[in-house]
């Protein structure tokens, strides 16, 4: 079987979009080419990779192995690509990791300006995505670490978490609504307010559960973009949530102390850290970039 990485990364994009139109879009092709490439692999592999006949066009048997080793020979051509750039004292190469929202909101975008400043020739590729997710595309080897809550990864063997500094988070409101003066307010009174967040952290849905009553509670405006969410709040009498670093609070938003919610809850403290996985080694870049988000997190009170 001939081994064309290029038709390897066309099949993982496949894999992930179930779609050949979305997928083709990925990689920046036109469907009949990504079709031809598709095919191609098909007949290197001698076998049917994809069900065409299912809706979500679900990998073959065979098209399931070829997919497990197409995201390790992906990765490591990467890995390889950057460790000789970096052996040759290139400082190029590429790096690409994920991010959840809160991180990707005022942490990621710091990190990534001071260490394009010390690899200007590196490319970065950074996807901002719910926990969940980040971490079935780390175990995929679409990238080599990510940053956000951590709580589920901790005991898992499978994988190594860097803590970062807890941070408290609040809920907000704009400047003006009937809630800003206010020194103290009650459950009942923020939650007659429209909700406006994601739920992705566990310890958020937590706390929104047992504010409302509810089983389970699902916010009246969902989304995995912060800066949208506080745009919404900010245009509206939408309470939000936010951590207070480079996500609103007193720029402009106003932070709100609600009466049923102890000072030093837990579940009131993020949980981010850095996870990767365990027995891979990190790429220079991944190294030095993983430093950089330690050094800011550091810095920032």
């Amino acid at each position: 079987m001939h081994i064309d990485l290029r038709q390897l990364r066309h099949f993982i994009a496949l894999a992930e979009h179930r779609s050949f139109v979305a997928a083709a879009d990925a990689v920046c092709l036109s469907q009949s080419a990504f079709s031809r490439s598709i095919q191609a692999l098909e007949h290197s592999a001698g076998c049917r990779l994809v069900d065409r006949a299912s809706k979500e066009l679900n990998p073959t048997k065979q098209g399931l192995i070829v997919l497990e080793h197409a995201r390790r020979l992906v990765s490591g051509a990467h890995k390889l690509a950057n460790e000789i750039a970096l052996f040759n004292g290139l400082e190029a190469g590429e790096l690409r990791f994920g991010a959840g929202p809160a991180p990707a909101a005022w942490l990621v975008p710091r990190a990534i300006a001071a260490f394009n400043g010390r690899y200007p020739k590196a490319r970065v590729a950074f996807q901002v995505e719910h926990w969940q997710v980040l971490g079935k595309r780390l175990q995929g080897e679409d990238f080599e670490f990510f940053v956000a809550d951590t709580r589920h990864f901790e005991a898992n063997p499978e994988y190594r978490t860097l803590r970062l500094k807890p941070r408290k988070w609040h809920f907000c409101c704009r400047p003006g609504h009937p809630l800003a003066g206010r020194g103290t307010v009650s459950a009942a009174e923020l939650l007659s307010y429209p909700i406006a967040t994601n739920l992705s952290p566990p310890n958020l849905r937590k706390v929104l559960v047992d504010l409302s009553g509810r089983p389970d509670f699902r916010p009246d405006i969902e989304c995995e973009n912060g800066h949208g969410l506080n745009a919404v709040v900010l245009a509206s009498n939408a309470i939000g949530i936010a951590s207070g670093l480079g996500q609103g609070v007193g720029e402009p938003l106003v932070a709100l102390t609600v009466a049923e919610l102890p000072e030093d809850l837990e579940e009131l403290h993020t949980r981010y850290g850095i996870v990767y996985r365990a027995g891979y080694s990190l790429s220079p870049l991944a190294e030095a970039m993983i430093g950089e988000l330690q050094r800011i997190d550091e810095e920032t009170v």
